[in-house]
């Protein structure tokens, strides 16, 4: 995916989730299904978008990601939340649901 595309995706749905990992990074491939799971299961009306840094260098350059994993959540075509490295599903549900309810 690149920058225009993302940044379009952004602007037109009312959220979105970008999941940053890079190829050689265990906790990326570890933690990505239980992210992704979360988002399908608990808000499933946010698009969740992956995106390997090692191939899309433009993109993670554009969003400031220069570590994975990092997470970011739009709401309405603003960076809601910015979560690097460390980040609990629970905690992450937790922070995302008020916001999200608001939304849908």
């Amino acid at each position: 995916m690149d920058v225009e595309t993302l940044n379009k995706l952004i602007a037109s749905e009312p959220a979105v989730a970008v999941y940053f990992s890079a190829h050689n990074c265990g906790v990326c491939h570890a933690l990505r299904p239980k992210v992704e799971a979360l988002f399908s299961k608990e808000f499933p009306a946010a698009k969740f978008i992956h995106i390997e840094i090692d191939k899309s260098p433009g993109v993670s350059g554009e969003y400031g990601v220069f570590s994975a994993p990092t997470l970011l959540v739009f709401f309405e075509g603003k960076e809601f939340l910015r979560k690097v490295r460390l980040m609990g599903i629970q905690e992450l549900h937790d922070i995302i649901e008020r916001p999200y309810k608001m939304v849908f």
